[in-house]
């Protein structure tokens, strides 16, 4: 009889035993983010080559009253964000609609209650007269039940995040998003826009380091959290933007014939000399590339906001 029971991994470990085992081998960018990746990432937001996170903190600065009124929304409202971070640009917009007298709820969602309670205690108390419904969750399982109130709302999802899902993923999620909103509801969506090359190239390549870090953090939480012995030395960072496509792809690779062994997953990996491991995409849109997704996703694109430098947009949206 045999009583060996099912090994059951955390989502991290299967996805990298699935990743490094793949014919191309790859691993997730939603794994930058433990602690120490969280760490690196805000070292990240400010470089001087780093715009984005600027960019768009000057368009919810400076155009959130225009927003207010593109949105058109006659009596109260919600405000939905899917990923608030550390809210920090979500504030410009929510202290401008306050000033403005707007009646509105804002619900975050996210999956941590603990990252709710720290946005939560931040935003009350910077804007005392906010009403806040945080909603922890899953997104789309929170929109669901968003969706069978009355209430028009106004989706947030900031940050360029949407470059991140390679273009059948774009279609799915923001399916997903549409099929929660009802006619008349509003999406802000933030996209990062096709430019010079060289300005995004150093914006993901920078000379200080700090973006290989940021990849090479994937290795150290391997040996952290899956009891490995990569030799962390013996890998490199690369990445590289292509204007033609609008896309930058991030790799890690190794810089000898090597492997390495999990504990965790009781499995050895093998390098190639130059194996190359895909650790991110970065997708940066068109005006014509959104208009054209908004358009097959049956969405009316009502202005993109832009700042300065044309560098990046906060797109709305309406259903």
């Amino acid at each position: 009889m045999n009583t060996a029971q099912p090994i059951h991994y955390t989502a991290f470990a299967e996805d990298v035993l699935e990743g490094l085992t793949s014919k191309k081998k790859h691993l997730s960018s939603k794994y930058f983010y433990d602690d120490n990746g969280s760490q690196i990432f805000r070292q990240i937001m400010k470089m001087p080559e780093y715009y984005p996170t600027n960019c768009e903190l000057e368009i919810l600065s400076w155009q959130s009253d225009t927003i207010l009124d593109k949105m058109a929304f006659k009596g109260k409202f919600n405000i939905v964000e899917f990923g608030s971070g550390d809210g920090t640009k979500t504030k410009q917009l929510l202290k401008t609609f306050l000033n403005k007298d707007a009646d509105f709820t804002y619900m975050p969602i996210d999956i941590s209650e603990e990252a709710i309670l720290i946005l939560e205690e931040d935003l009350l108390s910077a804007l005392p007269k906010l009403k806040m419904e945080s909603k922890i969750g899953d997104y789309f399982d929170v929109l669901e039940d968003i969706a069978k109130d009355d209430t028009p709302n106004l989706f947030l999802f900031l940050g360029g995040n949407i470059g991140n899902y390679k273009k059948e993923d774009v279609f799915g999620l923001l399916q997903k998003f549409s099929s929660g909103m009802k006619k008349g509801d509003k999406l802000l969506l933030g996209i990062d826009l096709q430019k010079d090359p060289r300005v995004i190239q150093a914006a993901y390549d920078d000379p200080h380091g700090i973006t290989k870090a940021f990849n090479m953090n994937l290795l150290h939480r391997i040996n952290k959290e899956l009891d490995a012995d990569i030799a962390i030395d013996q890998f490199d960072f690369y990445c590289h933007y292509n204007p033609e496509n609008g896309e930058v792809n991030s790799y890690l690779y190794s810089l000898i014939q090597q492997q390495f062994y999990s504990r965790v997953l009781n499995t050895s990996f093998s390098f190639e000399k130059n194996e190359t491991i895909w650790t991110e995409l970065s997708k940066k849109y068109s005006f014509a590339e959104i208009e054209d997704l908004a358009n097959q996703l049956n969405f009316k694109v009502v202005e993109n906001f832009l700042d300065g430098k044309q560098y990046f947009t906060d797109s709305l949206w309406e259903k």
